[in-house]
């Protein structure tokens, strides 16, 4: 029986190409499948339900734990045929803080930005993404119902793609509206907001982010160094070029807030990218020329690939994660310095490679610190994260690899950090919100199809 297991599903955003299932992928498929026939049935319900709810998501773990050969999650078999028992295992024990989820305005269907987006989804989840594609799972409504109704998030980020006014599936106004009316349905501080700078447009960018500053009042910046406008592709920048880096973060230093967040990873295939732009080779540098400025690498430098695996970092300094590590290394950027690891899409894609997780995670502790790793997600390109949460709050590294590599044991109380105490510190947060009502919720929702359709 073909069945689609919702954690191990080949979604994508407009950032990478989908994953070919390999062997130990089907295994892991053919477990689950297994496991959940006779679960369901024993239970009464069906077995899509049962595994998109908490006994699928332990399932699934438990099966990458057989098929990969050690125990990467840490998961107790009941969980898997027990609701109590899989409530109990993934059970809430810190708030949850998402820095990155996006959104797409339905009425920017048409756009240069949107019709990208939209052909690779078809691409590769046709059965998610038909012809044509249901825009209401894209919109700002299901952004809000996928991050605080299917999930235990509590405060979310919501950033945008690259893009040109009115070209983009959203713009800067568009970031602040949907923090606007968050805020005021759900209580102050639900929603954090970046503001998108160019600085490969021109002086202009620079120019108008005092008054986006102002206006928008921005958590952070939010810059994509691999990306150029259709007329100049290919060229991208750097943040610690001359051209375009050292102008953009004296401007930031100048003007606050003093956080920039860079996508660096994950690097295709966006529309007039330049993938070697994507390299977090300039982080180190950029991060010692600005002590005063953090910088939030978003995907922490992964890069998906479909002919192997990321190991350890002596295997290859300039690969992925590594070259993260490897530009701190160089530029003397200490652990727990001004420059933080995020996990947005990373972990959803390294999950199914869970040896590999172990490896950049590991990579990621040692390099930044267990209080500079950042949780994200991408949401809403996967639907309601809670799955992904699920998964990273069991996930451990094995001790073999403890042992070989130096790796430190990934604790309950540095993955509570990663999936929120970190982002907290970074932004501000006093005091994580509790659960949205249900009722303010719906309120929300019609706000914001109302303001952006």
């Amino acid at each position: 029986m073909a069945v689609s297991v919702p954690l191990l599903a080949p979604r994508s955003s407009d950032e990478y190409d989908p994953q070919p299932k390999r062997p130990v992928d089907r295994r892991v498929e053919e477990l689950v499948t297994t496991v959940g026939v006779g679960a369901a049935s024993r239970l009464g319900i069906e077995l899509p339900s049962y595994l998109s709810g908490q006994m699928g998501t332990a399932a699934t773990l438990l099966a990458l734990n057989e098929a990969h050969g050690d125990v990467y999650f840490d998961v107790p078999s009941e969980a898997a045929v027990d609701p109590a028992a899989a409530e109990a295992t993934f059970r809430s024990r810190a708030a949850v803080i998402d820095v990155q989820t996006h959104l797409v305005r339905t009425s920017r269907a048409t756009t240069r930005g949107a019709e990208a987006l939209f052909g690779f989804l078809r691409m590769v989840d046709p059965e998610r993404w038909a012809d044509p594609i249901d825009l209401s799972l894209l919109s700002a409504p299901e952004w809000a119902a996928c991050v605080f109704a299917g999930s235990e998030t509590s405060v979310a980020l919501l950033t945008s793609t690259p893009g040109q006014p009115g070209l983009n599936v959203i713009d800067n106004a568009d970031i602040a509206a949907a923090r606007e009316i968050m805020d005021r349905y759900a209580g102050t501080g639900r929603v954090l907001g970046h503001t998108i700078v160019h600085p490969n447009l021109g002086p202009a960018e620079l120019d108008a982010m005092e008054t986006w500053r102002d206006e928008l009042k921005p958590s952070g910046w939010k810059v994509y160094t691999l990306w150029d406008p259709p007329e100049t592709p290919g060229q991208g920048w750097f943040l610690d070029d001359e051209r375009c880096g050292l102008p953009f973060l004296q401007r930031v230093e100048e003007l606050g807030p003093h956080i920039v967040c860079a996508h660096k990873g994950i690097a295709g295939p966006i529309p007039a990218a330049a993938p070697a732009a994507s390299s977090p080779r300039d982080v180190g540098p950029a991060a010692a020329l600005f002590p005063t400025i953090q910088f939030v690498v978003y995907h922490s430098g992964y890069d998906p690939d479909p002919a192997g695996e990321e190991g350890a970092h002596a295997d290859d300094p300039h690969r992925g994660v590594s070259r993260l590590v490897t530009s701190l290394a160089t530029a003397g950027i200490a652990p727990g310095a001004n420059v933080w690891a995020e996990l947005g899409s990373t972990w959803f894609l390294m999950l199914r490679r869970p040896r590999e997780a172990a490896h950049v995670l590991g990579k990621l502790l040692l390099a930044v610190g267990p209080d500079r790793i950042l949780w994200g997600t991408d949401s809403v390109w996967y639907g309601p994260p809670q799955a992904l949460i699920d998964a990273f709050r069991s996930f451990v590294i094995p001790e073999p690899m403890q042992e070989r590599y130096g790796y430190p044991a990934l604790t309950p109380e540095m993955k509570a950090a990663i999936l929120g105490g970190n982002a907290a510190g970074l932004y501000g947060v006093d005091t994580a919100p509790s659960p949205i009502d249900p009722a303010q919720l719906a309120e929300a929702r019609a706000e914001l199809a109302r303001r952006l359709p």
